[in-house]
């Protein structure tokens, strides 16, 4: 069984939609495709396991207040590969 990642909704306007997304090890968001573009900032130090729509999986390290960007359209999974609990905001800009 999946653990599920926790996500609090902070904001939801016209603009921007702001996630705060919490994993415990081994959570995983779901499947899922981006209907925005978006920013994600970490706030913890983060060991993430990244699986593609076509099922190949990626690794990645994000440091505490690393941020990085991506394009509407991105379609993956995104789980907790870490010993940790982490946690980042995700900011999907509807602009």
């Amino acid at each position: 069984m999946t653990i599920q990642a926790v996500p609090t909704q902070q904001v939801d306007d016209e603009r921007v939609r702001i996630t705060r997304w919490d994993f415990a090890p081994g959570a995983a968001t779901g499947f899922h495709v981006h209907g925005y573009p978006y920013v994600v900032t970490y706030l913890t130090d983060a060991k993430l396991k990244l699986i593609a729509k076509d099922g190949s999986e990626s690794f990645a390290e994000m440091p505490a207040g690393g941020s990085y960007s991506r394009p509407k359209g991105v379609a993956h999974d995104v789980i907790n590969a870490g010993d940790a609990p982490m946690a980042f905001v995700e900011v999907e800009i509807k602009l």
